[in-house]
């Protein structure tokens, strides 16, 4: 018996048509040598939310950009524990055997992480019912103090200063990976932080000089 289709399933198809038709049968070529391999020189960071993607808004093409997604564009700090590091291992992957040149942590407004990481809406939940975000976006307790103590923990303005915290508490994990840290030291690696605001379109590059975000544009 054939499985039924749902609209979800109907759109995302119509989707894949028009890659087919628009995307891959034009650029037939280019596919063919992204069969031997993939050369991004850059790395992005970014949030799962729907509402970011980084191909989108960097209008990329495919083999440009290797990218890790997860809620609240997290960076975990360097460890040796046991257990299924992701975000690390993709990471892993981009400097030291793809080579990435540049790794950049975009965070973004209006973040569903950031917000429960400022509110600590998701405290005490079990694992499966809010308790692995809750257990995720524990790595910006530290981060959160200062946003709390300058801003409060509701607002729109205490909601986008948790947002750039994140973005740099994941830049300092960063640097607790020893490939990381020595590539950086000899130039051959640059990290970068970003924010892109879903209200105005408007990405903003940090100054870690100065601490902060100023539009790319």
């Amino acid at each position: 018996m054939a499985q039924q289709t749902s609209p979800e399933l109907e759109q995302l198809l119509d989707g894949y048509r028009r890659f087919r038709s628009d995307g891959w049968t034009p650029h037939h070529d280019r596919w063919e040598r992204l069969r031997e391999g993939q050369e991004p020189r850059v790395m992005i960071i970014a949030c799962s939310d729907s509402r970011v993607d980084p191909a989108q808004i960097f209008d990329t093409d495919p083999g440009e950009m290797f990218v890790v997604r997860n809620v609240a564009a997290m960076v975990p700090p360097f460890e040796t524990t046991p257990g299924h590091h992701g975000v690390s291992a993709a990471l892993e992957y981009a400097v030291q055997v793809l080579k990435v040149n540049e790794v950049i942590v975009m965070g973004h407004g209006m973040c569903g992480g950031c917000r429960a990481a400022l509110t600590q809406e998701l405290a005490g939940c079990e694992p499966g019912n809010g308790g692995f975000v809750a257990d995720w976006i524990s790595m910006l307790d530290e981060a959160r103090a200062p946003v709390v103590a300058a801003h409060g923990t509701t607002g729109r303005t205490a909601e986008r200063a948790m947002e750039m915290a994140g973005v740099k508490a994941s830049l300092a994990n960063l640097r607790t990976f020893p490939c990381v840290k020595h590539k950086e030291a000899n130039g051959t690696l640059r990290l970068r932080g970003a924010f892109f605001a879903i209200s105005d379109g408007v990405l903003h590059l940090l100054d870690e000089e100065t601490g902060e975000f100023a539009p790319a544009i």
